[in-house]
């Protein structure tokens, strides 16, 4: 089911923790991904470089809810269902993880692979949230406001009432401000730039979009 609003992480960034149990070795890799192309080229650039590992363990969100997760030959649901919960649970959307194990010659059981391959994605998880990598993304609307110099003040500040922030302004013979609301807080603002303008339209809004506001 798709989402009004989710966290994921920056686009570009790769979090990445290790977990040790018994001398196995679970390397969590979490990237931001937009499709499924995007995760399955994910999980095959983690198998070429840990080529020589025993698993390759995948799971992966994304933001239309669509979501899928593999055990890549460890017992059933002790891998990828406990790698997939972990992202669930922290209300990541357009993520993909790939937990990658090296065998350290004992064998762990059901419980201890639900554990460590749990704990690996935490740790990922938490690597990415400590570096600042992790965003919520949330349907954005972006209101264009052409105005004379003499309004700049008073609309930014309605903006501000208003929750929207500016992302950009641009000073030729007007003012043009384009201002990122969350949908439906940009109603008021356009009903107060409506007043203000005594019926003369100085705004246009676009359809509503998932962006970091």
């Amino acid at each position: 089911m798709a989402r009004d609003a989710y966290k994921t992480l920056r686009s570009g960034v790769e979090a990445t923790a290790e977990f040790v149990d018994r001398k196995s070795r679970f390397i969590a890799q979490l990237v931001h991904v937009e499709s499924e192309a995007a995760a399955e080229a994910h999980i095959a650039a983690v198998r070429a470089r840990h080529h020589d590992a025993r698993h390759n363990v995948p799971a992966w969100i994304l933001s239309s809810g669509k979501e899928r997760c593999s055990d890549d030959g460890e017992p059933q649901r002790t891998s990828g269902m406990p790698t997939l919960e972990v992202l669930r649970g922290a209300g990541l959307a357009d993520v993909c993880c790939v937990v990658t194990r090296y065998f350290g010659g004992t064998l762990l059981g059901p419980g201890g692979l639900v554990r460590a391959y749990t704990a690996a994605t935490q740790a990922a998880v938490a690597q990415a949230r400590d570096d600042g990598s992790v965003v919520e993304m949330c349907l954005v609307v972006q209101v264009v406001v052409q105005l004379p110099y003499a309004l700049y003040d008073r609309v930014s500040r309605l903006a501000s009432d208003a929750g929207g922030k500016i992302k950009d302004s641009l000073f030729t013979e007007d003012v043009q401000l384009t201002i990122a609301f969350k949908a439906g807080d940009e109603q008021s603002f356009c009903d107060a730039i409506d007043e203000l303008a005594a019926g003369e339209r100085l705004w246009k809004a676009t359809n509503p979009q998932f962006s970091e506001l």
